[in-house]
Order: C-alpha cells, then structure tokens, then sequence
C-alpha cells in the first residue's frame, strides 16, 4: 500500500508532535490522547470545573418586583429562584405556550412557523413524540442537570452515537449506505497500517522520538488498527462478521478500499462527532420529553407566567424599568424594580427602547441561528430489524442526520428524526419549502439509507426556528470578534435591566448556556440591591 504522505514522512523523519498530529487526522482526538499517554506526555485527563450553584440571599427590607421578558430556560430559573428569595416576579411570554426553544411535539401540538403553521398529527401516544429544541444533556451540563435533580425529572441515557448505524455519501461507494462500525474499521485499519510502516521502515528519526517512542507508537498502531503481525490491515472483527461467529467460525468481511473511505466526507467530522466534549457519553434526556423540565418549573411558578403577552416597549427608569405589552388586544404598562429580559437580541433590536447605542449595536450585531428539524411517524420500527437501537445515521444530503429513537423499544410505531441540520444554506432551502415538500423531501433522501423508507411513513412534521413566531432564529451566532469586543457590553446591566439566555453566554444553543446567563444576572441583581440597601443605610 502506497501513500504520497507515506514518501514524505519516511524522508523526513517524525518527531513527537508530527507522530501525534498525523494520529488525530484519521483518529480524532481519542487516538491522539490514547498515543500521547503511550509517550508519557499526559498525566491526567482534563475534568470540567464544577460550577457553584447560584446563592441568593432572601430579601430582608421591602417588596422588590422584577418583570422577566421571556418564558425561556432562563425566565424561567430567573423566576424560580427570585421568588425562592423573596423577589416578586412576573413573566411575559409572547408565545402561547412557555418553553422557549424546549418544545417537545405531541399529538395536537400547535407548531407556530410563520408561512407554515401545523398541528401535529402524530398518533396520540405518549412515546410518540419528537423534541423540536433541545433533545439531550451532557453529563458536563451540571447546571440543568440540577434542576432535574431538584425538581426529580426522571431521567434516561441518549445514545447519540451507536456504530450498527449508517454513513451514507454520493460520493462513495456508489452512494450506498456503509455501517458506521465497518467504516471506522477500515479507515483505521488502513490508517495504522500506513503509520505502523512509516515507522518501521525509517533508519534514522529525529531525535526527540527515540526507539522506545517507536516501539511504544509501532504497537499502539497495531492494537488500534487491529494489524497482523506483518502489519497488515486485513479486516478487523469490528466491522462486524461477513457471515458465523456465534455457532461455526467467524468470517471477517473483506475491507473496504482504502481510496473509496477517504473519497466520504465521514472521516472529517462526523466520524469524531461523539468525541466532540457537548456530543460525547454519557448523555440524558427526560423520560417522555425534554419539555418536562418546564412542565417542572410551570408546576412551581403557578400564576407568574403570563402567555400571549407581546412586549412592544422597554424604558429604563432612574429607579426601575418599565415594560408595554399587548394583550388581549390591549395595551398594558407595568414598572418593575429589575427587568430580566431574554427575548431574542435580533427582535429586541427592533422594539422601542432607550438602551445605551453601543448595547443596541451589539444586539444588532448578533447573527441568528438557522436550525431545521424534520421528524417522521413510522408504522413500523424497520430500523430494530437492521439491528440498529437509538443512535444517528449520517448523510452528505441536506438531511444531514437521521436519529432512532432511544426509547419504545419493541413498540410498534416510532418517531424517527429525519433531518436534523444546522448548516444555514441548508435551513434556507428547507424554510423556503412547504411543509409537505419537506416531508417528501426526508423521505426521498432517507431512501438512499434505507432503500423502503417510504413505505413505513405515515406522516411528518417539520420546524425551521429562524421562521419560528417570536423568534425568527435558533441560539445567537458571536463571531469572535465580537465575542472578544463584544459579550461583556450585552452580558453587564444598563441600569436595573439584565439581557439573560443562552444568547449571552458562551455556549449558545444549549440549556446550560441560559441556566448560566440567568445565574450570573441574578447574582448581579443581587449586588445591585445590596449596595442600594448599604447606600440607604448610610
């Protein structure tokens, strides 16, 4: 076996850094970690800090009220525990429903997508059902995590990444579908097998990587390749048998070629994706919906949650803030003390204000997210019968993703996520289709993974957030520029008035984003209120 960067390595000698680099091309991080521990230069594996929870003194002096703009994630913790504290609140939501982005849709459900409204017309069955916004928890997200432990969410695994799936390109192999497991495989089989002779054959190597360096990265190749003795990849029983295993021998299939595994796309992310920090087990979602963390706040914010109440004004007050909204056809005004506000920065933009120019300029500044979603009911799990269970398919198509459900296992029907996409050329095309035209298009492309697709879906339902009422986008996109110029303006309080939600934050997007933002603008309400109560004092 031949390679171009075989010649360039074998005349130029590797170092440690080359070794590790040229690893994590084909292997991703894993196998650059796994190399780096053989070299000794890793003496412990990275842990994530341990935020500390938000701790609000109670009020001691006076009645205090705060409007929250926005039955969000944040509005919501921003609600919970202000009032544990003492704080009056009040929420205004634009939406006829609280949640923001957590939107689980279920028999009847209202999809409010500006140009193509729907009601969902799954079953009515309570494992029937897709989540629109967010559908799973890292480990690492420790601040929604203890909601749901406060709050007792029942919890169960994701599995986000199952290699009995498929990756399937136009591109390759004919455009046919290729189990996840044989790919990865083969290409590090192939991979180890150009390293492990790379290695072997050089005479002379920089000295920084001595012959135990080599020794150490010759067998590692070996072990992550599953190479012969005469390191060789010859097929691994990780792809998968071709045919026995269980009551006569094993027959390995037969690899495929090297030329055809690079020709995909898979090997440049997708195949890492469950390496990726926010993507990697283990990972949760609620039993029966990510919506049953709001079902759990609403439970103990009764009365604070005013829906359909759309916010047209916000006036920072010497002493306050004051908010109008329009409902039931009607013009309210109510001033508060402190305004938590998580409506969208693009739309907050847009309503009349008296901010400060440069905390304006940001907001506009700010790009949305384009996101789509396109869920199908089948009337049959024909993906069980392909052994798969739970876990994500991969495709060049616009549908990106196909995910199988991780629960109702053995059921009769299921909900498979179609298309998933975040690429926003990709979200342009499908919000410009009707919704039966997304459909049909998930159907055709999701053929080309499973070649009876078709006849097992009984109906759909599709969401595009950047046409979604009140909000027109999905998670606030920073460049980083502005991030670097930027974040501090928006994320500090222009007078009693705090911009919270996932959009303020470093991980936008995600529920752990907008349980931070609210913490750190609670936290900064509190200081505020202090030094006027010390101030009053003196």
């Amino acid at each position: 076996m031949t390679n171009p960067e075989q010649k360039h390595i074998s005349n130029k000698g590797l170092s440690r850094r080359e070794a590790l680099l040229w690893i994590g091309k084909v292997g991703g991080s894993a196998a650059m970690l796994q190399a780096a521990g053989l070299f000794g230069l890793l003496s412990t594996a990275p842990v994530a800090a341990q935020p500390e929870l938000v701790k609000l003194k109670p009020l001691t002096t006076g009645r205090k009220t705060v409007l929250i703009l926005g039955a969000g994630i944040s509005g919501l913790v921003a609600a919970y525990e202000l009032g544990k504290a003492g704080y009056q609140c009040k929420i205004l939501e634009a939406s006829h429903r609280a949640g923001g982005r957590n939107f689980t849709i279920r028999h009847g459900d209202f999809i409010d997508e500006l140009g193509t409204p729907q009601f969902c017309n799954f079953d009515k069955d309570p494992d029937l059902y897709f989540n629109a916004g967010p559908a799973r928890i890292p480990a690492h997200h420790t601040a929604i995590l203890h909601y749901c432990r406060e709050f007792a969410v029942e919890m169960q695994m994701f599995c986000n990444y199952n290699k009995n799936c498929y990756t399937q390109d136009d591109n390759a192999f004919a455009g046919k579908p290729v189990r996840i497991r044989e790919y990865e495989a083969d290409i590090r089989g192939f991979f180890s097998e150009l390293m492990a002779k790379s290695i072997q054959s050089q005479a002379k190597l920089d000295a920084p990587f001595d012959d135990i360096d080599r020794q150490k990265l010759i067998d590692f190749c070996r072990a992550y390749g599953d190479l012969s003795s005469d390191f060789t990849y010859e097929g691994s029983e990780r792809a998968g048998y071709q045919s026995g295993g269980i009551l006569s021998p094993g027959v390995l299939k037969k690899p495929k070629a090297f030329a055809d595994l690079l020709q995909s796309n898979f090997w440049a992310g997708a195949m890492h994706f469950g390496e990726i920090s926010d993507q990697s087990a283990a990972l949760m979602t609620p039993v029966g919906g990510m919506d049953k963390i709001v079902d759990a706040f609403l439970s103990r914010l009764a009365g604070k949650v005013q829906l359909k109440a759309q916010v047209q004004k916000v006036q920072l007050l010497p002493q306050g803030v004051e908010v109008s909204y329009w409902l039931d056809g009607q013009l309210q005004t109510e001033q508060a003390d402190y305004c938590l506000n998580c409506i969208p920065a693009q739309l907050m933009a847009g309503i009349e204000n008296n901010f400060p120019a440069d905390y304006v300029g940001v907001m506009r500044q700010l790009q949305r997210g384009k996101l789509s979603k396109i869920a199908l009911q089948a009337k049959e799990r024909f993906w069980e019968k392909e052994q798969i269970y739970s876990g994500i398919s991969w495709t060049n198509q616009d549908i990106t993703q196909i995910w199988y459900p991780s629960h109702g296992m053995f059921k009769t029907k299921g909900i498979l996520l179609g298309a998933y996409s975040w690429d926003p050329a990709i979200s342009d095309r499908f919000s410009a289709m009707t919704h039966q035209e997304r459909i049909a298009a998930a159907i055709s492309q999701g053929s080309k993974l499973h070649p009876d697709y078709g006849k097992y879906i009984e109906q759909g339902n599709s969401i595009c957030w950047q046409r979604m009422n009140h909000m027109l986008g999905c998670g606030a996109v920073w460049s980083e520029d502005l991030l670097k110029t930027s974040f501090a303006t928006l994320q500090a309080p222009v007078g009693r008035h705090y911009m919270v939600g996932d959009q303020v934050s470093y991980h936008p997007g995600w529920q752990e984003g907008a349980v931070r933002s609210a913490w750190y603008a609670m936290e900064s309400l509190q200081q505020q209120e202090q030094q006027k109560q010390q101030q009053v004092a003196v």
